[in-house]
């Protein structure tokens, strides 16, 4: 039975509330929330939607509403409903269980800082966490243990010990097996361990400094020494924190967005120290854009699972409904929550980090050999050529209105990007901002070599700019009577925008039609994107280097030492060109000739 789509709208509530898209088997396709739920719903049956969202559209059975009092309420609701039903177009996060956490249980008299995997449903300690690693957790223990020497023995040990392990003798344990410490003052370090890990350091510093105070009126020396070496390593371990990053209790997500592939790292900051990252890999079933995107995943990330929220959540995009979500946080934290994208200083550092390492993981995830096979063959399928192609080359070119042009060459086989044999080319002799004269250069130098059995020859030429570039590649490579190589064109959309490309082969008069979705398109779009890169790496480091080079390099008999003591006599460029013959003729080395034609080459 066909879904009514008219009828349904009719009827529906225009409050905020939560809907659930269902297929005729009655499963989950989709759970959403909305300001006014008419409103969001009317989007998808009356407005223009992509493919994938058509698709999901399409299975509709049924719409169940869930009305709220609040948006805030219904984004809370939506994200239990997801966690619940796990539908298969909503943006899923791995389970928390995978997260490791810390335990401190509230039934021993004497208890540890133990490592746990997963958290337990009864109510017998409490758990630290969760954190991005494993590496994070165990770090954490070794500090603690170190500067309030917790115990780390299992409870069997400890409950069988006569006398003090090795742990006590380099004083990493205060030895509670043996009462070498009462209960109420282990339990008294174990707090304080337990509030660093919360990001409370400094109110312990100033709860061991007033102990320190007390034992030392007392003439407890022993004791304000302890307290004095705990107050000591805690500052430093402070200064090692503070010094690059100053303090912040943070969560940075960033996303990482190719054709085909998305990243999602987020880096856990606590009192100023980096815990580690976890990185996601998401599926994008309704091409949502990166705002949306975000949105979803930190919605999820907080509300659906169990985790401790810090003070600040920071994004690489800016959010939609950003307000709404930190209300939302805020309430369920039970503390002000902010959330921004628009950082500086130390949060910008690791808001970078965060897209660096977002961006390493997204280049290892389509670096994935199973997932190249599969690319190279549907562009097979898609050329109609009679073999998988082994070798792919595509050129591009950059310069800064004609300033510095560089052609780059990439090239990608079946294990990936084959960086060794990229190539930078610098163009010469053609007018400024002519790429097709450029791109003619780049490809005669580099095809000569082909034909002359000095370079492997690419089984797919790929050029980018559109139908001149790639009448252009055509031209050189029928005047270098070379017909063994395939060549694709690839031109932007009028938009610009990722999947909207049209490909050429052989002639502009050829398209090749490709889904966006096309595995063969998304192979096509990396290798793009990675010659444009390389491109702008190279004219960059071209015209960085033209710029800093000194007018004095181009004077004849003026070496590296005479420049040297030129510049030193002078103290920089600006006062050699300031200067006289005669005084030019000062400078040890400079004779009255030499500095004749330096004042001449300065002066013109």
């Amino acid at each position: 039975m066909t879904f009514d789509a008219k009828q349904f709208l009719s009827t529906v509530s225009t409050s905020p509330g939560v809907y659930r898209m269902l297929d005729a088997s009655g499963d989950t396709l989709y759970v959403g929330k909305a300001k006014r739920l008419k409103a969001r719903l009317a989007s998808y049956f009356r407005g223009q939607l992509n493919a994938k969202t058509q698709a999901m559209v399409g299975r509709i059975a049924d719409v169940q509403v869930t009305v709220t009092r609040s948006e805030t309420e219904a984004l809370l609701l939506e994200q239990t409903l997801i966690k619940e039903l796990r539908p298969p177009y909503n943006i899923l996060l791995r389970d928390d269980k995978s997260y490791p956490f810390i335990f401190v249980s509230d039934r021993h008299p004497y208890p540890a800082l133990e490592y746990k995997r997963a958290r337990q449903r009864r109510g017998d300690g409490r758990y630290l966490g969760p954190y991005p690693s494993s590496g994070a957790v165990r770090e954490s223990l070794a500090l603690m243990q170190k500067i309030f020497r917790i115990r780390n023995c299992e409870d069997s040990v400890f409950a069988h010990r006569s006398r003090p392990c090795l742990q006590y003798q380099i004083q990493r344990c205060s030895a509670p097996c043996v009462d070498y410490i009462s209960a109420e003052d282990y339990q008294r370090d174990v707090e304080h361990a337990v509030m660093c890990l919360e990001g409370k350091s400094e109110h312990v510093t100033q709860e061991l400094t007033a102990s320190m105070e007390a034992a030392s009126q007392a003439l407890d020396f022993e004791e304000a020494a302890r307290f004095r070496d705990q107050i000591q390593q805690l500052r430093q371990l402070q200064q090692r924190q503070f010094v690059d990053t100053e303090s912040g209790n943070a969560d940075i997500f960033a996303l990482a967005q190719r054709p085909g592939a998305l990243g999602i790292s987020v880096l856990s900051v606590r009192d100023g120290r980096l815990l580690g990252a976890r990185h996601h890999m998401p599926k994008n079933d309704l091409d949502l854009t990166p705002e949306l995107l975000l949105t979803e995943v930190v919605s999820q990330y907080y509300l659906g699972q169990p985790h401790n929220i810090p003070n600040e959540v920071i994004t690489s995009h800016p959010l939609e409904d950003a307000d709404l979500l930190a209300d939302a946080l805020s309430q369920h934290a039970g503390k002000r929550i902010r959330v921004t994208s628009q950082v500086r200083g130390h949060r910008a550092q690791w808001q970078h980090l965060a897209m660096t390492n977002a961006e390493q993981q997204l280049a290892s995830q389509l670096a994935n050999q199973s997932q190249l096979s599969e690319r190279f063959s549907a562009l097979q399928q898609a050329l109609g050529l009679d073999e998988t192609p082994q070798r792919l080359e595509c050129f591009d070119i950059s310069h800064s209105h004609g300033e510095a042009t560089v052609a780059s060459c990439v090239v990608f086989d079946q294990q990936g990007p084959r960086k060794s044999d990229y190539r930078h080319f610098r163009i010469e002799g053609v007018a400024a901002g002519d790429d097709y004269a450029a791109m003619q250069q780049a490809l005669t130098r580099r095809l000569k070599r082909i034909k002359n059995g000095e370079a492997i020859p690419p089984d797919v030429l790929i050029v980018d700019g559109g139908k001149g570039q790639l009448n252009m590649a055509r031209e050189v490579l029928s005047t270098l009577e070379i017909n063994s190589i395939t060549l694709l064109g690839v031109a932007k959309g009028t938009t610009r925008k990722a999947g909207l490309e049209s490909v050429f082969l052989d002639t502009p008069e050829t398209p090749v039609p490709l889904d966006p979705a096309s595995p063969a398109l998304h192979l096509i779009q990396h290798i793009r994107d990675e010659s444009h890169r390389f491109a702008i790496a190279g004219h960059r480091a071209q015209r960085d280097k033209a710029r800093r080079t000194s007018t004095l390099q181009e004077i004849p008999s003026v070496g590296p030492k005479r420049r040297r003591e030129l510049l030193r006599f002078f103290g920089g460029l600006q006062g050699v060109q300031k200067a006289s013959r005669a005084e030019l003729a000062r400078v040890p080395g400079i004779s009255e000739a030499l500095a004749e034609s330096i004042y001449r080459a300065l002066h013109g």
